[in-house]
């Protein structure tokens, strides 16, 4: 029953953080919600047993990716930010308590599922890294390459578009 409590909270999370990406006016905001998005993505993946790839989504979208988005935002220069006083007691109001209530919530499922001695060793259900990692690295190599030389020339359009013309 809690798994299906804690499946719709991150849903609910994942949708709003999506509506607020396309609701901001400012990109820098944008991406922040883009990165409460991939939190909460990682999240279902933990709920569904699949702690490598929440990690993964962890790690590379709401780490890597969403610096590199942060990155080449600051180089278009975007312009200053104006401060918002609205959003700061927004999340005062409604941030810290739901943060507070959903850690609560995920530390006793997970001192729940420790007593009841029902956990599943790491990669059984979904394989392990290893064979993720091979999975990755040798059918879908290709694929992989492709969208790293994309990513690397999306940054070098980014920089041609953000440099001034002397």
């Amino acid at each position: 029953m809690i798994h299906y409590l804690l499946f719709f909270i991150f849903g609910a999370l994942a949708v709003a953080g999506a509506v607020n990406l396309l609701a901001q006016k400012h990109p820098i905001a944008s991406a922040l919600s883009l990165i409460v998005v991939m939190g909460s993505l990682a999240a279902e993946y933990l709920l569904l047993g699949a702690e490598f790839v929440a990690i993964i989504q962890v790690i590379v979208y709401a780490g890597a990716i969403m610096v590199l988005f942060i990155f080449v935002i600051m180089l278009l220069n975007a312009g200053e930010e104006p401060r918002a006083g609205g959003s700061s007691r927004v999340a005062w109001m409604f941030g810290f308590p739901a943060m507070l209530a959903i850690g609560i919530l995920l530390a006793w499922v997970l001192v729940k599922r420790d007593a009841a001695n029902t956990s599943v060793p790491v990669g059984a259900m979904y394989g392990s890294p290893t064979l993720i990692a091979e999975q990755l690295f040798k059918p879908y190599l290709l694929p992989f390459e492709v969208t790293s030389v994309l990513v690397l020339i999306a940054i070098m359009g980014a920089v041609v578009l953000a440099r001034k013309e002397d």
